[in-house]
């Protein structure tokens, strides 16, 4: 299976040619040509001045061998501290204008990563951790950033040894034909390790990324985990991954690190060959000292940066990896699809499912030639056994999800035909278990309705109760949900969410309705919610209450993926079919009747 068999790849994962990934890279640059032109020009003072020292050194002990004076001793010491103030301040500047460039670099592609993840139906996050999404976002995009840094530092070498490279040819053409003779090696090495420090770079991303969601997802699932007593299970999932990470990483630096040393050794030794033949010819007189001293000078500062480019080679390769992760989350395709961006009117509502086709998995229908027509205004019950397709109309509907064939209307307009941004500001939804931000209750309610005042806030929340359910915030409005709303009860969460939704007064409104135990109290205020909503919207209730069921002005009875009964609640109770089968068993126990008659028999 190899060592990286446990890794999973993720099913969008491709891989991209250095020459695309560079490619696309230069077009995230572009934007800032100008800044880049400064950069190039820096690049070039910096390398310039810091070639020019092994000339001043020498042409100074030519110079000294003839005439020893205290004039050329000072005048190179100026011209050696003025060579070095240029390099330093210019990679000062230099640098400073690099990590403002990166910064915007990686903001922008960062951004991408986030709108593409934003973008992506439910479908993708049934499919990939969220976790592992989150890792190239914030890890990849970091380490995007670092190879933007590397690759211009390598450019400042690079500048260096071509302008000493020139030196080197021109100072002594023989013996510049011994470094040429030692480049091919060295780079031939640098391309033996590039597959394998692609290859480690990438698993040791896969890696840390099973770690965030291996946390992720266990911070998001503490207090289950608290209530089942299993922190040592949880920190046995942790350690796994991180032991896994602690391996992979320590083998992906193991190769990382012994590039350099290998490197050095092949320059090691063609420096010590040159330094004898150099030393060969100065001795016979071919050179002069100066000469000589300038080319072995020379040599080491022009193979420096040369073993550099070589051995930076693959941290290169460790940065391409990154942004081979992140531009594969950018690029992977969205499964629901426009086909067009109208931006409608206010809707009236009307809903129209025609042969509606639909299938989360490959092998498994959830509906088959579906069909359904919901009048604006009107409230729809859908109720059945779990799995019956109730909640799979909703997503539909709201597009999470592509359905196969078939088509929705609202207001005889293709939901694939409408602009989703226009079309979901008409829509409200509200999910079985209700979610809010961390934040104060209002800054919830305004959530998708930020031009919503305070005045207009509380005068709804006192339709509901009378604005009692105010007098159990602490704060009334101001109180601090908590994270998920976890410093609200169930109760409280569903008034707020509900409120989000009246506040936006949306056209089509969809409740999943949550099966959570409420006292009597809180079910009225949360019914008198829901009738503000229903008043004024076409609305697709899952119902899980016998209230909301009984509130609806039809009631659809699904079973598996089909309709087998519709109509009110007391009529479907006539019949004595399906629908009296689930009143029976899930919501007859709710009634006043079956409360009163219990009451009857304990007496």
């Amino acid at each position: 299976m190899g060592f990286f068999s446990s890794l999973d790849t993720e099913a969008y994962d491709r891989e991209y040619t250095d020459r695309v990934l560079i490619g696309r890279i230069f077009r995230y640059l572009k934007p800032y040509q100008g800044r880049l032109v400064w950069v190039s020009m820096l690049l070039i003072l910096v390398g310039a001045s810091s070639a020019s020292l092994p000339l001043i050194v020498s042409n100074s002990i030519d110079r000294l061998t003839i005439n020893q004076t205290d004039r050329i001793v000072l005048l190179l010491l100026i011209l050696v501290l003025l060579a070095a103030l240029i390099n330093w301040g210019g990679n000062w500047i230099r640098r400073r204008m690099t990590v403002r460039v990166v910064s915007d670099v990686v903001m922008t592609l960062r951004t991408d990563a986030f709108t593409s993840a934003a973008n992506h139906d439910l479908s993708f996050y049934d499919k990939f951790s969220s976790g592992r999404v989150v890792s190239r976002i914030t890890s990849d995009t970091r380490e995007f950033g670092q190879l933007i840094v590397l690759i211009t530092d390598l450019l400042a070498q690079g500048v260096q040894s071509v302008i000493l490279g020139v030196v080197l040819v021109r100072l002594e053409p023989r013996l510049f034909l011994y470094v040429l003779g030692f480049l091919p090696i060295v780079f031939f090495l640098t391309l033996g390790f590039r597959r394998i420090a692609r290859k480690v770079t990438r698993e040791g991303m896969r890696a840390m990324a099973k770690v965030n969601a291996t946390i992720k997802e266990t911070v998001s699932g503490i207090e289950v985990a608290k209530n089942f007593r299993q922190e040592s299970e949880i920190f046995g999932d942790f350690n796994l991954a991180n032991s896994e990470s602690y391996r992979i990483n320590v083998r992906r630096g193991f190769v990382l690190s012994i590039i350099f040393p290998v490197l050095n050794a092949v320059g090691g030794i063609g420096s010590a060959i040159l330094v004898y033949v150099g030393g060969m010819n100065a001795a016979q007189g071919m050179v002069t000292i100066g000469s000589w001293y300038l080319f072995l000078l020379s040599l080491d500062r022009f193979f420096f940066p040369v073993l550099n480019l070589a051995s930076f080679w693959a941290q290169v390769q460790a940065g391409l990896s990154s942004a081979e992760r992140v531009y594969a989350l950018i690029d992977v395709e969205p499964a629901v699809i426009q086909k067009n961006t109208l931006k409608p009117d206010r809707l009236s509502g009307r809903v129209r499912i025609e042969g509606l086709n639909f299938k989360y998995t490959a092998d498994e229908w959830v509906f088959r030639d579906f069909n359904l027509n919901i009048e604006p205004g009107k409230s729809v019950a859908l109720v059945g056994h779990t799995g019956a397709g109730k909640s799979s109309i909703a997503k539909l509907i709201a597009r999470f999800y592509e359905f196969q064939s078939g088509s929705i209307l609202i207001d005889d307009h293709d939901i694939r035909e409408l602009d989703l941004t226009a079309y979901r500001k008409q829509l409200g939804m509200i999910s079985q278990i209700p979610f809010l931000f961390s934040g104060t209750v209002a800054e919830n309610i305004q959530y998708a309705s930020s031009e919503s005042s305070l005045e207009d806030m509380m005068l709804l929340a006192n339709k509901i109760g009378d604005g009692g359910w105010l007098e159990t915030l602490p704060e009334g409005l101001q109180t601090e949900v908590g994270e998920r709303g976890g410093h609200l009860s169930m109760g409280q969460r569903q008034l707020v969410a509900l409120l989000r939704v009246l506040i936006q007064n949306p056209a089509v409104f969809i409740l999943d309705e949550a099966t959570a135990s409420i006292d009597p109290f809180t079910e009225r205020q949360i019914q008198q919610a829901l009738d503000l909503i229903l008043q004024d919207s076409t609305s697709i209730l899952i119902a899980h209450r016998l209230s909301t069921v009984k509130s609806a002005d039809r009631i659809v009875v699904l079973q598996e993926g089909r309709i087998i009964e519709e109509g009110t609640h007391q009529t479907l109770l006539k019949k004595s079919g399906y629908y009296s089968e689930l009143y029976n068993t899930y919501f007859r126990h709710q009634s006043l009747q079956y409360v009163e008659d219990s009451g009857k028999l304990i007496k």
